[in-house]
């Protein structure tokens, strides 16, 4: 399939313009195997303030990552080293999207990825073998089957390791010697079977911290990353404009010709914001749901909400399906939490309404929907 019927492009893919500028304009010192220097990795990821010129015209890089800059910057400087990455936090808070940055602006490949599931056993993270050829021409090179950290190994690029966490302890266990020594040892083809590393070469690791307990990472694995914290984001502006930028790039992917319309976003950036808080701008206290209420699955509800005003609608999006694919997000786990965005409509929701008319009004008039 070409990369352009793609539903998710690869990042190198979608920002292939701004990729290839950086690379031809940059002149910073770049680690070994690296396509861009550092600097150009934190300007791929946090935007540039003037457009670049580029092969006759501009190009302005946007800010992908809308969070915690310094954060951005200590992740670079720990992938150029020869510790591992792990980013930690709660489901939603962007962590694959900024590993898949990372790995498409060092390595030019986002996708070389391990899927940690309760299934995953050590061949999806290492290698296995093409039967037919193993049996026809014994343990060659030719019949191995890289797995993604093996690639990983013999190119000299990143490896994501998603959800570690939901991986059984004794697989994740298979990387202390790998991230150690930087080799893999493939006892079948004898004295080939020492793969080292190529300079490039590193581990972007990713887990949910309502996971910790599921498969506790063992001290030893543990060592051999450097620990980044992912927060939720606390600015409900901030998190209207992700809301935006997402919701922009998903309807041009899918050529969806709507405009996001941005009072929606601000009213959903609100809900989610009091919601995870605990706490509305008007003074309410809020029992907060159990359920994530992150940006992640705020730009999944604006989105539903479009498309259904798109394809069946007048293009203009409804309060009343948006709570109805509200309600949808936020009781998927536990009942109880229904009540509790009633309570949420029936106090700040409703104040707001009152005191601010207009679209508050209609999103109150909606909550015949929160069943």
């Amino acid at each position: 399939m070409e990369q352009k019927t793609a539903i998710k492009p690869p990042v190198e893919v979608r920002y292939r313009e701004e990729l290839e500028a950086l690379a031809a304009l940059d002149t910073g010192r770049r680690p070994v195997n690296w396509k861009l220097s550092p600097k150009a990795v934190r300007t791929f990821i946090l935007g540039s303030r003037e457009p670049l010129h580029y092969q006759g015209h501009e190009i302005t890089i946007r800010k992908k990552y809308l969070g915690n800059d310094a954060l951005v910057e200590r992740c670079i400087i720990t992938l150029a080293g020869n510790r591992g990455l792990m980013l930690v936090g709660e489901p939603g808070t962007a962590k694959t999207m900024l590993s898949e940055l990372l790995s498409a602006a060092i390595s030019g490949n986002s996708t070389n990825t391990i899927q940690g599931t309760a299934g995953t056993t050590e061949d999806m993270i290492k290698y296995s073998w093409n039967y037919a050829l193993l049996l026809a021409k014994g343990p060659v090179r030719e019949a191995l089957v890289p797995s993604p950290l093996y690639v990983g190994m013999e190119q000299g690029i990143l490896t994501r390791f998603e959800e570690i966490t939901r991986t059984p302890a004794e697989i994740q266990d298979s990387l202390i010697s790998v991230l150690s020594d930087k080799v893999l040892n493939v006892p079948e083809l004898g004295e080939e079977g020492l793969l080292f590393a190529r300079s490039g070469f590193n581990v972007i690791g990713t887990a949910n911290t309502r996971d910790k307990g599921v498969n506790e990472m063992s001290s030893a694995l543990k060592r051999r990353f450097n620990f980044e914290t992912v927060l939720p984001i606390r600015d409900a502006a901030l998190e209207k404009q992700i809301i935006l930028n997402e919701v922009s790039d998903l309807a041009r992917e899918n050529q969806i010709e709507m405009e996001p319309d941005e009072d929606v976003a601000e009213l959903l950036a609100s809900t989610y914001h009091e919601l995870r808080e605990g706490v509305s701008s008007l003074g309410h206290r809020i029992d907060r749901p159990s359920a994530v209420m992150s940006t992640a699955e705020a730009v999944s509800v604006y989105y539903q909400t479009m498309m259904t005003a798109y394809y069946y609608g007048d293009s203009r999006m409804d309060m009343g399906c948006l709570v109805q694919n509200l309600v949808g997000a936020v009781q998927k786990e536990n009942k109880e939490d229904l009540e509790k965005l009633k309570s949420y409509f029936q106090t700040v929701i409703r104040d707001k309404g009152g005191k601010e008319g207009g679209l508050w009004s209609s999103y109150y008039e909606a909550r015949k929907y929160l069943r």
